[in-house]
């Protein structure tokens, strides 16, 4: 007889599952835009704050600083972000769209929305809107247990998750 599964465990493996297809799915659909996943990552963060390090774009989107590098060179050789020296620290640099970068934004709109709409497609506005709570819930959470266990030494410092 077959055991029934852990809701807990089960909605983590659901989440993780979930995750990982939608950045698959984002990935082929990026691809047929001439662009990436990270790319887009890049381009969307830079639109809500422009200036950033790099070092501000690598953790807030949790990959490491020398992957970002590699991604911002081929974004800046596509001239759609710039970087800018740092006014107070000659080690870091600031981050910029370029007129090219807001215009590939705009252009993305289309899809993501699309995007959007077939990731979400049977669920309501209301149960949207009660996803959203849920998930940043989720996030606090995580955030949450990371401190703790950092705090206890256990080895999970330098462990970061962005809001």
């Amino acid at each position: 007889m077959k055991r029934p599964p852990n809701p807990k465990r089960e909605v983590l493996f659901q989440l993780s599952d979930a995750a990982r297809s939608m950045r698959t799915y984002i990935d082929q659909r990026a691809r047929e835009h001439g662009t990436t996943r990270a790319q887009w990552a890049v381009l969307m963060r830079l639109e809500r704050q422009e200036g950033m390090t790099q070092a501000e774009m690598a953790e807030i989107l949790e990959i490491q600083p020398i992957s970002l590098v590699r991604l911002i060179d081929r974004l800046c050789d596509q001239r759609l972000v710039e970087r800018r020296p740092h006014p107070h620290d000659r080690r870091a640099n600031r981050l910029y769209l370029t007129d090219k970068g807001r215009a590939m934004i705009v252009q993305l709109a289309p899809l993501g929305r699309e995007i959007a709409g077939d990731v979400l497609d049977t669920l309501g506005e209301g149960e949207i809107a009660d996803l959203l709570a849920k998930l940043l819930r989720i996030k606090d959470n995580i955030r949450n247990a990371t401190g703790r266990h950092a705090a206890g030494g256990n080895g999970a410092q330098g462990v970061r998750y962005a809001r």
